[in-house]
C-alpha cells in the first residue's frame, strides 16, 4: 500500500465537538482539506456560522450545528443527524472543553510564583468544579457513547479525545478541576478502547501541551504569556493549530489502524522538563 493511501480520509463522515475554534477547528480543517465531510458542533452559534461559511468557501464539505455537550439528548440528536447526512460515521473527535480558572500558584513568570488564593482548594465552589467536570469529562463520555452506537454496527470507526499534558503531570498554575477531568478522560479512553477493540473501533487521545486557543478567554494569545512559556518549553515556543493537524489526520486515517488506547503527548518537549 502506498503511504498516501494510509492517510486517505476522502469521503469519511466526521464529527468534531468544540469544532468551531482552537484545536477542534484545526482537526476539522485537517480532515476537510483531505476530502472528509465534517460536522462542527459548538456552543457558539456565531463561530459555527463564521467557520462553516469560511471553510465552504474553500470548497470543503462542512456543516455545523449549535450543541452544548452538557445537553446529552441534543448531542445525541446532532451526532445522529451527522451520521444520517453522510450515511456513515467514521471519525468522532471528542474535543469540547473549558478551562477551570487559575491554580493555586501563579503562572510561569520566573522562579518566584506567588500563591493564588482564587485557585486554592478551600475557595473552589461546587459550581466551578461541577461545570468543568460536566463539560470536560461527562461531555466526553456522552460523545463516546453516541459514537459507539453508530460505529459498532459497522464494526469500524475512529474516536479521538482531546485530553491534556495536565492529565499526565501536576501543574500548580492549572485549576484542579481541569486536571482531574482530563485525567479521568484519559483513563476513560483506555477503558473504552478495550471494550471497542473487538469491533475494529480505535479510541485514542491527543494530549496537547500549551497551544494557542480561545480557552481561558484567549489569554494565551498575549505575546507576554507566550514569551514566558517559551522560556520553559524545550522547543522555545508554544503550539499552534498547524502543529497538531498531522497527528489528528494520523489518528483518523488507516495509518493508525493498529493503535488504540493510547494518549499521545504533543507539547514541544514541555513534559520532559526544562532545557536551555
Amino acid at each position: 500500500m502506498k503511504i498516501s493511501e494510509l492517510f486517505k480520509v476522502e469521503g469519511y463522515g466526521v464529527v468534531v465537538t468544540g469544532g468551531a475554534s482552537g484545536l477542534g477547528l484545526a482537526y476539522a480543517e485537517a480532515l476537510a482539506e483531505n476530502g472528509a465531510r465534517v460536522t462542527l458542533l459548538d456552543v457558539s452559534a456565531q463561530r459555527i456560522a463564521e467557520e462553516t461559511a469560511r471553510l465552504r468557501q474553500l470548497g470543503w464539505d462542512v456543516r455545523g450545528e449549535v450543541v452544548d455537550v452538557t445537553d446529552h439528548a441534543t448531542l445525541d440528536r446532532a451526532i445522529d443527524a451527522a451520521a444520517a447526512a453522510y450515511g456513515r460515521l467514521d471519525v468522532v473527535f471528542a474535543n469540547a472543553g473549558i478551562d477551570s480558572g487559575p491554580g493555586f500558584l501563579g503562572a510561569w513568570a520566573g522562579a518566584q510564583r506567588p500563591r493564588n488564593p482564587a485557585g486554592s482548594l478551600e475557595n473552589y465552589t461546587d459550581e466551578r468544579w461541577n461545570r468543568v467536570i460536566d463539560i470536560n469529562l461527562n461531555g466526553v463520555f456522552a460523545t463516546l457513547r453516541a459514537a459507539a452506537r453508530h460505529m459498532k454496527p459497522r464494526r469500524s470507526g475512529r474516536i479521538i479525545v482531546t485530553t491534556s499534558l495536565a492529565a499526565t503531570k501536576c501543574e500548580a498554575a492549572i485549576g484542579a478541576a481541569y486536571m482531574a477531568a482530563k485525567a479521568g478522560a484519559a483513563h476513560l479512553v483506555e477503558n473504552v478502547a478495550l471494550e471497542l477493540a473487538a469491533y475494529n473501533i480505535t479510541v485514542n487521545a491527543i494530549a496537547p501541551g500549551f497551544f494557542i486557543t480561545n480557552i481561558g478567554g484567549g489569554h494565551a494569545k498575549a505575546p507576554e504569556v507566550q514569551a514566558s512559556l517559551a522560556k520553559v518549553i524545550p522547543m522555545h515556543r508554544v503550539g499552534f493549530g498547524e502543529d497538531i493537524k498531522g497527528l489528528a489526520l494520523f489518528l483518523a486515517a488507516p495509518a493508525s489502524a493498529y493503535v488504540t488506547g493510547q494518549e499521545i503527548i504533543i507539547d514541544g518537549g514541555w513534559g520532559l522538563g526544562e532545557a536551555d
